[in-house]
């Protein structure tokens, strides 16, 4: 037993010698370089090549981890039978990922691609004045070396703009309105913002199928239309003038749009902006992919018609404000404190330079009197498509009788459909009419039918009486104008004659002149 504690103590002396001797002749700096070259050795042998994207970049998160993560999620061939399950902030969606250590194949373009998601504990906590995770995460990329160019010029790319895609898919929609008083919150912004939650699309949207559709091929041009915008040189901006009677459906049309593309709303509410330069600052904290909506652009501010605000002076100089097309909310100018936008700022903030600070952004506007604004806000560029809210029509009182009843255009009876075609376009009333009608008698459908079909008709025959007085109007109007003209007409007559007999008797003497000169000549 001596004998054989003594040989392993002499082994082990043996080898505490050769690793000393080992020390000696390879230093840590040649076995680092011998390290180093092996993994080149094997490397420039191996065909393929890796690349690590780390959850954490020094101390901040790194968005390419996020977005690949993303990416991956929405994958179907994921292997493997551990996934892991998230849900984050304000999302609608749960989303699945990579598992620690798990791996997928991925195809781009024919080129297959191997992601494996490296999960390992961190050894220790470097100083910093953020905490770091007990774990180290991150992505490794492995692709042929041949696919390098291919990989790295377009995969990325498309793997930030697919990221994108999902997170604004799976995101509740955001609904943002300015400070009071333009106060920032506390961060430092001057937007305040609740979730949107409004479940109008354009399915549910009481409006003519054709003009609806129309709408729509508008937004999807818009929303896959950067490559045109650039090759044209224009902003990668839409302007839409919402305009009609109150409640045929212009902030359901707004929802619409934004549940369609799945963008953010900014409502303006210009009242709450002091100055020009307020209103731009509200523009450059505005988001890609959103719409900035003013409604009742004609109540909210005392917009001026420059056509007919243009003041003129004795001397015939316009004064400054038909010039400026100034824009008042309780009078004072920019130096007093109160509102006082001009009309050339809200251009620019529509149309100058300062609408080009982001990218795929709608503005909206809204109305019920078209003819009280600016042409200068109406020409194309501004707002490029004019949408009128018209009063409910035929195909949109089917849709209402779809959303609110369950009713097809089948489960109708043949009579009680044909009326009412006859007269919903007599009665001119809103969608918001109808639907209240619908919703106050929706526990019973025929019941609903037919107090909607006598509230058309009792509808129709009052705009009938309207008509029939504004013809009345118009036919004693024109009387008194006939009367009017046929009193002055004599006068006129007689002035007309005595101009005309003045004009023969002064050519009868210059004619009798005119002889008397010749005759003694």
């Amino acid at each position: 037993m001596k004998e054989y504690w003594t040989s392993l103590a002499s082994l082990l002396g043996v080898l505490a010698f050769c690793q000393s001797l080992l020390q000696v002749v390879f230093p840590p700096e040649l076995r680092f370089a011998t390290v180093k070259l092996f993994y080149r050795m094997f490397h420039w042998v191996s065909s393929h090549c890796y690349f690590d994207i780390t959850e954490i970049d020094g101390v901040n998160t790194n968005e390419l981890y996020n977005a690949v993560q993303l990416y991956l999620s929405s994958s179907a061939s994921i292997t493997g039978s551990r996934l892991s399950l998230t849900r984050a902030l304000n999302s609608s969606a749960i989303t699945f990922g990579l598992s620690n250590n798990d791996s997928i194949v991925d195809t781009f373009n024919g080129v297959s691609v191997l992601w494996e998601h490296v999960v390992t504990q961190r050894q220790s906590q470097t100083f910093s004045w953020r905490p770091l995770p007990e774990e180290k995460r991150g992505f490794t990329l492995r692709i042929r070396k041949r696919d390098k160019s291919l990989i790295l010029d377009s995969y990325m790319d498309y793997i930030m703009e697919k990221a994108n895609d999902i997170r604004r898919k799976n995101q509740d929609r955001l609904l943002y309105t300015n400070s009071r008083g333009g106060s920032l919150d506390s961060r430092g912004h001057p937007w305040e913002s609740v979730p949107f939650k409004h479940p109008s699309t354009f399915d549910t949207l009481a409006m003519d199928p054709i003009k609806k559709q129309e709408i729509m091929d508008d937004l999807k041009d818009f929303a896959n239309g950067q490559g045109f915008y650039q090759k044209t040189g224009r902003a990668w901006k839409r302007g839409y003038l919402l305009f009609g009677p109150p409640g045929t459906g212009k902030s359901s049309m707004i929802a619409a749009m934004a549940n369609y593309l799945g963008y953010d709303i900014y409502d303006l509410e210009l009242t709450e902006v002091h100055t020009n330069s307020e209103l731009r600052k509200l523009l450059m904290k505005t988001s890609s992919k959103s719409i900035i909506v003013i409604e009742d652009i004609d109540c909210s501010l005392t917009l001026s018609n420059r056509a007919k605000s243009n003041n003129v002076s004795t001397n015939g100089i316009r004064s400054s404000y038909g010039d400026m097309g100034e824009m008042r909310g309780g009078g004072g100018g920019e130096d007093g404190g109160n509102t006082s936008i001009t009309l050339s700022g809200l251009l620019n903030f529509t149309d100058g330079l300062w609408s080009c600070c982001g990218s795929e952004r709608i503005f909206v506007f809204t109305t019920n009197h078209i003819e009280k604004l600016d042409p200068a806000l109406l020409r194309s560029g501004r707002m490029d498509m004019h949408i009128f809210m018209n009063y409910c029509s035929f195909p949109a009182l089917k849709i209402l009788l779809k959303n609110y009843l369950g009713l097809d255009e089948s489960d109708l009876d043949g009579v009680v459909l044909k009326e009412l075609e006859g007269v919903v376009d007599k009665a001119e009333m809103t969608p918001a009419d109808v639907s209240e009608v619908l919703i106050k008698n929706r526990r019973d459908k025929g019941k609903a039918v037919r107090e909607l079909l006598e509230a058309l008709k009792v509808r129709a025959r009052i705009s009938e009486k309207n008509i029939v007085r504004l013809r009345e109007k118009g036919s004693e109007y024109l009387e008194e104008e006939q009367e009017k003209r046929a009193l002055e007409s004599p006068k006129e007559g007689c002035e007309f004659e005595k101009e005309e007999e003045s004009d023969c008797k002064k050519g009868n003497d210059e004619k009798q002149e005119s002889n008397t000169t010749t005759i003694e000549k």
